[in-house]
């Protein structure tokens, strides 16, 4: 492993952080600035971890998101609160993680009114009085117990700048965020020194993401939670000089294993997780074998052995990797892996 401490001073570094189902999180640094890619541990985890690997949690300038599941972002709110910073999200997600933390509930309707009497009371010196009136369609209706996300107005067919978001102002809410910030899945955006393409990817949430970050002439490649290989997703991952790919499952021990039908079938889709296989089919036919470093991430617990990934990783790459080119590491789910450096 290497020594965080020789990469103190590195101007590009990528340190997973953990990668599998309980949990995935990834520092990405450029120049003078510090990405957190996904929060899929606890604030706690997530510190002690960025402090074993060498990294410090109070020179982080922003999160990004990749979809709303929970392996993602249970650590979202709590952690971007502690360090006070922006979260990244396309529209999509936010919305689909708000109403994950802030489920619906019944209400009669005089209750509707009062919380809508209070809020309005609120955020009298932002909003628009003949706005405030909060009346339902259906006094009936299950309604939402948290402020509804914002919605700003975003062109679909231009790339511009991310929108900024209003948060929530009671902080008592659990989807209060310190600043949001949208972007769109083929719109490239900049966060200090580190340029963002984001694209979309198959998964069977909202509106998920991979991206290719960029800083200081260095390209590193971020794509896990897919179903399969798509034509943009290749494109996309061309030309990197670090790649981090899903490698799942191994296909039989999938079939074999402890997971119900209904949710063998969904990893096995089309929107699912990539399996050693298919990911070593890309490796050899659609990969253009120019990556320094090729880490396999996300393996699961239940139906994949870290061994089975890197032997069929390594029959598809056929020879390539040497200590220049194409060096194969695996990301692991209760441990970081080391900082990779350029």
């Amino acid at each position: 492993m290497h020594n965080p401490a020789l990469y103190a001073q590195s101007m590009v570094r990528f340190t997973v952080l953990a990668s599998g189902s309980k949990g995935n999180s990834t520092v990405v640094s450029g120049g003078r600035t510090r990405i957190l890619v996904d929060a899929g541990l606890s604030c706690k985890e997530l510190f002690r971890r960025m402090r074993l690997a060498g990294e410090e949690p109070e020179t982080l300038d922003a999160i990004v998101i990749t979809h709303e599941h929970s392996d993602h972002v249970s650590g979202l709110a709590v952690t971007a609160r502690k360090l006070g910073i922006p979260v990244y999200f396309t529209e999509g997600t936010h919305r689909a993680w708000m109403r994950w933390l802030t489920p619906r509930r019944q209400m009669t309707y005089a209750q509707w009114i009062e919380q809508c009497r209070k809020q309005a009371a609120e955020r009298q010196a932002e909003i628009d009085p003949d706005q405030a009136e909060c009346e339902p369609d259906d006094p009936s209706a299950e309604v939402q117990f948290a402020a509804a996300a914002p919605e700003p107005s975003v062109d679909p067919e231009s790339c511009s700048e991310p929108l900024a978001a209003e948060p929530p102002s009671r902080k008592e809410d659990p989807a209060w965020l310190p600043a949001v910030e949208y972007f769109q899945a083929g719109c490239p955006f900049e966060i200090g020194d580190i340029a963002v393409s984001p694209f979309t990817i198959p998964h069977d949430a909202a509106d998920p993401v991979g991206f290719v970050f960029r800083a200081e002439g260095v390209r590193m490649a971020f794509a896990t939670d897919l179903g399969y290989i798509p034509p943009n997703v290749k494109a996309q991952l061309k030309g990197v000089d670090l790649l981090l790919l899903e490698s799942n499952h191994d296909l039989e021990m999938l079939r074999d294993g402890p997971y119900p039908w209904s949710v063998k079938q969904r990893v096995l889709s089309r929107v699912g997780h990539l399996s050693n296989e298919a990911a070593a089919e890309f490796l050899e036919n659609g990969y253009d074998g120019q990556a320094a470093y090729v880490i396999l991430a996300h393996l699961s617990e239940s139906n994949n052995l870290p061994e089975l990934a890197r032997v069929t990783a390594e029959r598809a790459l056929n020879g390539r990797a040497s200590l220049l080119a194409n060096r194969l590491l695996l990301a692991a789910q209760h441990e970081f892996l080391s900082g990779i450096s350029f």
